[in-house]
């Protein structure tokens, strides 16, 4: 788990630097490396293009931190089981087994159904206890 908490801590500087190197580049029409000049690297185009390749890099960086940390999140929080805590009802305890759908010999056609779900006892101390009836 502390793998996963230290790339998304990564993930986050990333993400920080990414929208400062955005946000510091001017707005030409001409951003990602489209174009290039002779210039040298610390003239006003080579700036530029530093932040254009500083841009691409973090952007991949962002991507394949996101792809990942996904698949750790995946892997880690897969279970094979199902939660039943939040089960309130229980089967009747002496109801026959029977299908209630299927049609009895000799019985009249608005037969009641075999088995009935009887709702559980409420402890006491229930957050949700009288949250049904509104």
């Amino acid at each position: 788990m502390s793998l996963f908490i230290f790339l998304t801590v990564v993930q986050a500087i990333v993400a920080a630097l990414l929208v400062v190197v955005i946000l510091m580049q001017k707005s030409e029409g001409g951003g990602l490396g489209v174009g290039g000049s002779p210039a040298g690297f610390m003239s006003a185009r080579g700036a530029a293009d530093f932040m254009t390749r500083l841009t691409t890099i973090l952007a991949t960086a962002f991507v394949v931190l996101s792809v990942v940390l996904a698949a750790l999140a995946v892997g880690t929080t897969s279970s094979r089981t199902i939660d039943t805590s939040l089960d309130r009802t229980t089967p009747v305890q002496n109801a026959p087994a029977a299908d209630p759908l299927a049609p009895a010999q000799g019985a009249q056609p608005a037969q009641a159904p075999a088995q009935q779900q009887v709702p559980a006892p409420t402890p006491a101390n229930d957050p949700l206890k009288g949250a049904a009836g509104q």
